[in-house]
């Protein structure tokens, strides 16, 4: 936030960002990279340390092997153009005097958007579509009276399928976490791994 702006208790609450706003603060990888990294380390960071490890991936570099050049580089695009932006969003609040980025209550905005879906993953809808199916045939079994499912007690029957659903939306859920951008895995079209 700039000093120009209103202090955070002096804003109003925030309105859910327009997915015109979303996409074109997702649209460029710089500004990705600023979620990314502010979701790896939550609180207030400073922008030499958020430039340092953007020009890191963006030249697939380490950070002590950046010349000054390539920090300078991104420095001056985050200070000039990008958090400005998405400090105008209310999706970080960015300090320019001190030089300080902090996640505002608009980042929850872009949480559906930024979470990365394997090319062979089977999408989760599909998947609870046919753990559905699968949970009604053992229903439809136990009504008609097919041998396994006559013996064994109808709460038996339901208390299996709440297992089965809870079990798998748990496992969806770590992964979910996982797969999002700021979660376990590198920035959406970034470096594969932090040097």
């Amino acid at each position: 936030m700039s000093s120009q702006q209103a202090s955070p208790r002096d804003r109003p609450s925030p309105e859910r960002l327009s997915k015109d706003t979303i996409f074109s603060m997702l649209s460029n990888q710089r500004r990705r990279y600023v979620l990314y990294y502010l979701n790896q380390y939550p609180g207030t960071v400073s922008l030499r340390d958020l430039a340092e490890r953007i020009a890191a991936w963006e030249n697939d570099v380490a950070v002590a092997d950046l010349d000054y050049k390539q920090r300078k580089r991104v420095y001056t695009s985050l200070h000039q153009t990008h958090l400005p932006k998405l400090d105008e969003a209310e999706i970080v609040e960015y300090d320019r005097d001190d030089g300080t980025i902090t996640l505002a209550d608009g980042a929850a905005d872009l949480d559906v958007y930024l979470e990365l879906v394997g090319e062979h993953d089977v999408p989760w809808s599909d998947f609870y579509l046919g753990l559905s199916a699968v949970a009604s045939l053992v229903v439809l079994a136990a009504w008609l009276d097919v041998y396994p499912f006559t013996v064994l007690p109808g709460l038996a029957l339901a208390a299996g399928v709440v297992v089965l659903f809870a079990v798998f939306a748990g496992v969806h859920a770590h992964l979910a976490r996982r797969n999002h951008v700021g979660g376990g895995d590198a920035p959406v079209q970034g470096p594969e791994g932090e040097r």
